[in-house]
């Protein structure tokens, strides 16, 4: 970019060591704004850093909307968030600004799908009722009928979007012994079939809900995904089913979760994500035994984070160069 206007990079977060090391060396010809504090940046402080950038590289924290594009002025070519998801920004609002959005697929499969199978372990097995028991000194001697779980073994589950994350998801189970894997979306996906293995059927919502043994939620949050899991979904579930979203908070409708789980009507529960997030901690959620609440870490690896802020690097330079970006949202 020599002998060409300098360029403004807005970073709205410190990103792991490795990427931040890029960052703090520096780009030719672009100067960079970046938020270090250690939460995510005010709205106020985001419009007052959005004035004049080039590029915008952003988290899921970050609200992105005609008002940030309006801040950042003309001149911004693209916004790269470090993320796969990204109903936090108004796509619309982009393309009617000819400013390209970049995303980061893939690399967040394997950590993402580990999680999940670590809160259906988790919620199966009751561990937050043995661990609570343990701390609270309530350990008693060997019952034959206490803190009883269910394995998974022989067992049916339900994958709500079988995409990348729900096929790794699947492929982890079967080593556990599931022998059926029903599975919803837009379409039937018989690749991703033969990729799991076994028997797997794509099937309808009513039949997913009344069949399934376990329910994993691997989709997209989106217009036709919001709020799918209500009170009326739960309702038609097995009451013994563990239910498990490592998604998106709003593809699940919060509060008949919190009725469905008041009313016995659910085995055991695990989220990685909630509405809103960070989940205040008199929530009700909290308060029930049998579920289990993580603070949005299924990405949270080293190797994970670190793959996903080099894409998401890379693809705001790329669109400041105004090259084609390595992965864009739309394809």
């Amino acid at each position: 970019m020599s002998g060409l206007q300098r360029q403004r990079l807005v970073v709205t977060r410190t990103l792991p060591q490795a990427s931040q090391a890029r960052l703090d060396k520096g780009f030719e010809g672009i100067d960079i704004a970046q938020w270090k504090e250690d939460r995510a940046i005010p709205r106020s402080e985001f419009l007052k850093l959005a004035k004049g950038a080039d590029g915008i590289l952003c988290l899921l924290t970050d609200k992105i909307d005609a008002e940030v594009l309006d801040a950042a002025g003309p001149q911004l070519k693209v916004v790269s968030t470090m993320s796969v998801g990204y109903d936090h920004v108004n796509v619309s609002d982009l393309e009617a600004r000819n400013i390209v959005l970049g995303i980061t697929p893939g690399v967040l499969t394997e950590a993402t799908a580990d999680t999940t199978l670590l809160l259906v372990l988790a919620a199966a097995r009751r561990l937050r009722e043995g661990v609570d028991t343990v701390i609270q000194g309530k350990w008693g001697t060997w019952s034959p009928t206490w803190l009883l779980g269910s394995q998974l073994t022989d067992k049916t589950v339900g994958i709500v979007g079988l995409g990348r994350i729900g096929v790794a998801v699947a492929k982890r189970l079967r080593a556990f012994g599931v022998q059926k894997f029903l599975y919803q979306g837009t379409r039937r996906k018989e690749d991703a079939e033969k990729e799991v293995g076994g028997e797997v059927e794509f099937v309808g919502q009513e039949q997913l809900l009344k069949e399934s043994d376990v329910i994993c939620v691997c989709c997209a949050l989106n217009d036709k995904t919001k709020n799918i899991f209500d009170y009326n979904a739960f309702s038609k579930m097995k009451n013994t089913v563990v239910f498990v979203n490592t998604a998106r908070g709003g593809i699940v409708d919060q509060d008949g979760l919190i009725q469905a789980l008041r009313e016995g009507k659910l085995g055991s529960v695990g989220l990685d994500v909630t509405v809103p997030e960070p989940l205040p901690q008199d929530s009700e959620l909290l308060k029930f035994p049998n579920c289990i609440v993580l603070p949005h870490i299924g990405s949270g690896t080293l190797e994970t984070r670190t793959a996903m802020s080099e894409i998401a690097i890379e693809n705001v330079l790329s669109g400041m160069r105004g090259d084609r970006l390595p992965h864009p949202h739309n394809e």
